[in-house]
């Protein structure tokens, strides 16, 4: 998939729960109904900043987004892991 039809794709997506499907990442429905806005917002931040050139640059993308809000919900005094993060590659 090129860039453009990546970003058709993209902008196609009504909801995150969209985006994080087609992109195969699990997810907590719980935690995105009480964080969605951060997610998405984050998330357009990424793809502002750097447009994703495949389907494996955009899933990185919301990947990163999903998980930065996790381990932001974190004590930042502890050195705890991010533990309901069902897509955090820092565990």
């Amino acid at each position: 998939m090129s860039q453009p039809d990546i970003l058709k794709t993209i902008a196609s997506f009504t909801s995150i729960e969209q985006a994080l499907d087609h992109f195969e990442i699990e997810f907590d429905s719980r935690f995105i109904n009480e964080y969605r806005m951060q997610v998405t917002k984050i998330f357009n931040g990424y793809l502002i900043m750097q447009k994703p050139d495949d389907w494996f640059a955009a899933r990185r993308a919301l990947k990163n987004a999903y998980c930065k809000v996790q381990r932001g919900r974190l004590d930042p005094h502890t050195r705890s892991a991010c533990r309901g993060c069902t897509s955090c590659q820092r565990r």
